[in-house]
């Protein structure tokens, strides 16, 4: 039988952490107050936490932190774009686990929780305990192109037109920066046209069969802005790594640590390609690849998969 999430649990701290650039980013912990300290690192950049991201850990043995990073979910400034980079999240990582005592920590992130899980711990090595790793994604430009720009048109056609309406089609030769110049638009109603978009987009490529309730969930309001200006942001500067394999050049750092990557085999977002890469990379890490999934974490296998993970490292 596979495995599925552990019964709902409500947080019993939580709190709001002044950093850099006047940002507050918002964190809540659950679970045993003594147990294993396991920090969930959300997608995006610019996604949110939510209620079942508490449920992948079995809340008797593990203390459960969760947090919204920079610009995003209760955090503020909303979709400030404002000192908000790659590095300025792996700084406000490692303030918060000072800030709550706690000493090192394992690290669960998804998408782009992957790739900020991989920053952080190769920054800080010392601070990780164990990784589980799923939906690859490397932030390499050959990634972002294949979203956003060439490969996934191909298996969403009729998404893709919808996608790519709000541009003009003079613009659609180099669309992260298309979409960029309107999410950063001075006009709020030319900002969510364009915010809408990207996130209908994402949306509906993010599983193997449609998900109309995150759609409706996840594609308007405040949501939609800071998932769209957030992960434009972080396309348009390669989520300034510097060198495109920047983080399979560090995976050296990291070889040492118990390590679990869970990717879908029809992942649309991140193709197979991207964990395979990393696989390649790590050998000693264990690589699951689930057969009938996408993207997203609840796919039924991708989901006992991570849970499956989270048990064994508890």
């Amino acid at each position: 039988m596979r495995k599925t999430l552990y019964p709902p649990i409500e947080p019993h701290s939580a709190g709001r952490l002044a950093v850099s650039g006047g940002h507050e980013i918002y964190w809540e912990v659950s679970g045993n107050p003594k147990g294993k300290p396991v920090l969930f690192v959300h997608g995006g950049p610019g996604g949110a936490t939510e209620p079942r991201h508490r449920r992948f850990f079995d809340p008797t043995r593990y203390r459960i932190v969760l947090f919204d990073q920079r610009g995003c979910g209760k955090s503020t400034p909303h979709a400030s774009l404002e000192q908000n980079t790659t590095w300025h999240l792996v700084d406000d990582m490692e303030a918060l686990r000072v800030h709550l005592g706690i000493d090192a920590w394992q690290l669960f992130g998804g998408s782009w929780g992957s790739t900020l899980s991989l920053a952080y711990a190769q920054r800080h090595p010392e601070r990780v305990t164990e990784m589980v790793l799923r939906g690859i994604f490397l932030a390499r430009a050959s990634e972002i192109a294949w979203f956003n720009q060439s490969g996934a048109s191909a298996i969403f056609p009729d998404a893709w037109e919808d996608f790519v309406a709000p541009i003009p089609q003079d613009e659609r030769h180099d669309l992260v920066h298309a979409f960029y110049k309107r999410l950063t638009d001075d006009d709020p109603k030319v900002q969510s046209e364009a915010a809408r978009a990207w996130a209908v987009w994402e949306s509906r490529t993010i599983s193997l069969l449609p998900d109309r309730e995150r759609m409706a969930r996840s594609t308007g309001g405040p949501f939609a802005v800071a998932i769209a200006r957030l992960e434009c942001h972080y396309s348009v500067h390669g989520a300034f790594f510097g060198p495109d394999t920047a983080l399979l050049d560090g995976v050296n750092r990291i070889r040492h640590l118990p390590a679990t990557i869970v990717h879908g085999r029809y992942d649309v977002i991140c193709p197979l390609q991207n964990a395979w890469a990393l696989h390649r990379a790590w050998p000693e890490a264990r690589f699951e690849v689930v057969e009938d999934a996408g993207h997203s974490v609840f796919e039924p296998g991708i989901l006992h998969q991570v849970v499956e993970a989270t048990d064994r490292y508890r």
